[in-house]
């Protein structure tokens, strides 16, 4: 079996795993309760909050803990709105968002917010310039994705900060960092607010945590009990915590060799388009991540294609698993060169996948891609 869909979901470690097993042993307390048990459980929870704190250089008391990632970023955008209308009602993001970003826009949309949604480029990059124009003193968020989840374009998240605070330095800037997180360098001193999971790390899922900088509202989204200092009450997933402070810690020590490792899959994989005619890559080629590789293969359809690979146990995606089954039929490959959306895979790589299963992959594609294109209507 070759898994190229880590984007999505990754496979638990087997180090994490053991780690998560031994803890659901002895672990099983309330962290909330008094006596020595929940103590410990308690700890655990102190013990990944600093270590998920020390890969951002943030503080422990900046980290909150969530049920993944599309809590976290529904919490920051409906959280800052919710806190700062008063000073102003626009807010500004970009039309290649994930799901849980732009739907939380859509319904600030609706509860009477000025909605600006910057535009593209070919490779998937927004213009910092276009971007400065939009702030004004009016504007209260701005949501820029680090690292996009379908094709691997990386935002330069410090030039946004820098252009953003220039123009109002009360405006509160949040990165979905997902796909970058223990990937990529991210520093807390470029944002305010920061979102990441635990799944897409070789953890357990259910889990993930924000970022927010100290002196930022957020109004919480959720009512009932002290937990995360009273802003992500109930008690919390503590067996996902323990597994994601571990996941964070192994993944962080690896990341310089992982990107390395990883690279020269992507690379390999990239082959495909010397071999086969009309076959593009969605976002940029060189700076891009080398963790996502997106492919248009003209006169072949994404999800028939997903399914020939399938059946030699090779396993990629169409885009998004969070938007695959929407009704919504735009791709996010569409915003940035229209019409290859329908004709694209995305593969997306971890630490785990090697060179060889890059080459067994083009050859497949060598042999299925001519293949249908044999079935096209003429």
């Amino acid at each position: 079996m070759i898994y190229f869909d880590n984007a999505s979901t990754t496979k638990m470690s087997e180090q994490v795993m053991e780690y998560m097993c031994e803890f659901m042993k002895k672990g099983f307390a309330n962290p909330s309760s008094l006596h020595s048990l929940g103590f410990d459980v308690e700890k655990e929870i102190t013990k990944a909050r600093k270590i998920i704190a020390s890969v951002i250089k943030a503080e422990a008391e900046e980290i909150y803990f969530t049920s993944g990632g599309t809590e976290a970023n529904n919490t920051a955008i409906l959280g800052v709105a919710g806190a700062y209308c008063r000073r102003g009602k626009r807010v500004i993001t970009m039309s290649i968002e994930h799901p849980s970003v732009r739907d939380s826009f859509r319904e600030l949309e609706k509860r009477g917010f000025e909605v600006i949604t910057l535009g593209v480029d070919e490779k998937g990059y927004i213009d910092i310039n276009e971007l400065e124009s939009a702030v004004n003193d009016d504007t209260i968020l701005v949501s820029i994705m680090y690292v996009n989840n379908e094709t691997g374009t990386i935002q330069d998240i410090e030039k946004i900060y820098g252009a953003i605070k220039s123009k109002n330095p009360d405006c509160v800037f949040h990165t979905d960092c997902v796909q970058a997180f223990c990937k990529h360098p991210i520093n807390s001193k470029f944002a305010d607010i920061i979102t990441v999971s635990g799944h897409k790390i070789q953890s357990a899922k259910g889990v993930g945590a924000m970022y927010i900088k100290k002196g930022i509202r957020v109004n919480n989204l959720h009512f009932g009990g002290g937990q995360e200092k009273g802003f992500r009450p109930g008690t919390e997933n503590t067996y996902g915590i323990a597994a994601m402070g571990k996941a964070v810690e192994i993944a962080a020590a690896d990341m310089e060799k992982s990107f390395e490792k990883v690279s020269r899959i992507k690379n390999t994989l990239m082959k495909i388009t010397d071999k086969l005619d009309n076959v593009y890559v969605n976002g940029d080629s060189e700076k891009g991540s080398p963790y996502i590789l997106n492919l248009s293969f003209k006169d072949v359809k994404g999800e028939v294609l997903l399914h020939a690979l399938e059946n030699e146990e090779i396993y990629v995606a169409t885009g998004s698993a969070c938007s695959s089954r929407a009704k919504e039929k735009k791709k996010t490959v569409d915003y940035i060169i229209d019409g290859r959306g329908a004709n694209a895979v995305r593969f997306s790589f971890s630490s785990e996948n090697t060179v060889k299963e890059a080459e067994r992959t083009v050859e497949s594609l060598m042999k299925n891609v001519p293949m249908l294109r044999r079935f096209i209507p003429r």
